[in-house]
């Protein structure tokens, strides 16, 4: 009997291993899918678009006037559809090979998308697209979901689900404008304002941490719970005393020189303090989330929370102080509703912007500069549906209106790709 020696043996095992099926990666055609729907929606608006559109580009304080811009409305659509298709190509390309799509392919289908319909929109019509009115707009009504969306960052990278957003954009909406109205100033209602997220966050913690309760379910009911309570509030007592739900607006601080630069400046350097806020917020969370121990620890306790407790981490306590944290920053969102728009407080005023910041924070796979592009997308989204109508845009007002939570619907499931949620989210410990 013939004994195999070592050689025969290792060619086997080669052999076997030749013969074994390997695992291909399958193509992500989202994005070129994607490109492809957009350039088949600008060939439906080239064949439409007749005429001129008028873009303004300058506001009155500028350091010097750019003059309104006047294109063939068809060329700047064909022109845009060029970028489109060349941003697919390439998606196209790194996604048969396997490769990482470039986030700047993502950006240009976007801007491709919005040139095309601002242009077909503005075609032929007598009206002007106010496009640094736009902007401002835009930038302004992504403020509540930059900060909701941060505040789901904390909240989720920390190991806690936090669908109580709604919740606290609404309570410090309805506290910022009460505190500011008493006290004649509307810095007072900005400071108080993260104090009602702080209370709706532990709650949250309360239940969901203390009590494990399932924190999807306590999220959904402190929503209803802070819709119920400032609805009763102001119907009682806001209805009869109007002296504490007046409108106060915190004045717009130009940064000087920068503020006067066309069609950047009055985007950018003309805002409230609540906009300066959010650049702080976003690049310091930015830097500390993944390049400071506090990060580092807050990560441990959403991904591996036993593997943090082993090295001395308190779990339950990092948990409860990032949500906390996590409910100041979206109570300072809902000041904008209020003393950041110079309003008074509305039953129900936050109309699920909370919501939609948890699909920006998705969207931007729970980074904060990701979660910043998701929520300014969905902010122009809501701008252009309110501004189009002025111009007289033969789109119905009713399909504007719907274009915030289309483009939010399309952004989640096709926008998206492989992102992967903190493993330890939503469970409890210890």
């Amino acid at each position: 009997m013939s004994v195999p020696t070592a050689s025969a043996k290792s060619s086997t095992l080669a052999a076997s291993a030749d013969s074994t099926p390997v695992a291909v990666e399958p193509m992500n055609l989202k994005i070129p899918i994607t490109g492809v729907v957009v350039l088949l929606l600008q060939g439906l608006m080239a064949m439409s678009a007749h005429g001129s559109t008028t873009f303004d580009l300058s506001a009155s304080s500028d350091l010097f006037q750019i003059g309104n811009l006047e294109l063939n409305a068809r060329l700047v659509i064909l022109v845009a559809a060029g970028i489109v298709a060349a941003a697919t190509t390439v998606a196209l390309s790194r996604a048969r090979r396997r490769g990482r799509i470039p986030t700047w392919v993502t950006v240009l289908l976007g801007l491709g998308f919005v040139i095309t319909f601002l242009a077909w929109a503005g075609a032929g019509r007598h009206g002007v697209i106010p496009l640094v009115t736009i902007l401002s707009s835009a930038l302004g009504l992504s403020v509540p979901l930059v900060y909701g969306s941060l505040a789901g960052i904390i909240g989720e990278r920390s190991g806690t689900i936090n669908i109580a957003i709604e919740g606290q954009l609404l309570g410090g909406a309805f506290l910022g404008a009460v505190v500011a109205s008493a006290c004649t100033n509307p810095w007072a209602g900005l400071l108080a304002a993260p104090v009602a997220g702080v209370l709706v966050a532990l709650l949250l913690a309360l239940f969901g941490l203390r009590y494990r309760v399932n924190q999807i379910v306590v999220g959904v009911v402190l929503n209803v719970l802070v819709s119920g309570l400032t609805g009763f509030l102001f119907s009682t007592f806001l209805s009869s005393s109007p002296s504490l739900n007046r409108a106060l607006r915190l004045p717009a601080l130009a940064v000087p020189i920068l503020s006067r630069i066309p069609l950047v400046g009055p985007v950018l350097f003309r805002q409230t303090i609540l906009v300066y806020l959010m650049y702080v917020a976003v690049a310091v969370l930015s830097y500390m989330l993944f390049r400071s121990r506090w990060g580092l620890r807050l990560r441990a306790c959403g991904e591996h929370p036993k593997a943090a407790d082993t090295v001395g981490i308190k779990v339950l306590r990092t948990r409860v102080a990032n949500l906390a944290l996590a409910g100041a920053l979206a109570g300072l969102g809902g000041a904008f509703f209020t003393v950041g728009s110079g309003l008074s407080f509305e039953n129900d005023m936050t109309a699920g912007n909370g919501y939609i910041a948890l699909a920006a924070m998705i969207l931007g796979a729970w980074r904060p500069l990701g979660s910043l592009g998701a929520a300014l997308l969905f902010g122009f989204a809501t701008s252009v549906a309110q501004t189009l109508p002025v111009i007289g845009s033969s789109v119905s007002p009713d399909i504007i209106s719907m274009i915030p939570y289309i483009v939010t619907i399309l952004a989640v499931a096709g926008f998206v790709g492989k992102v992967r949620a903190p493993a330890a989210e939503g469970v409890p410990y210890p």
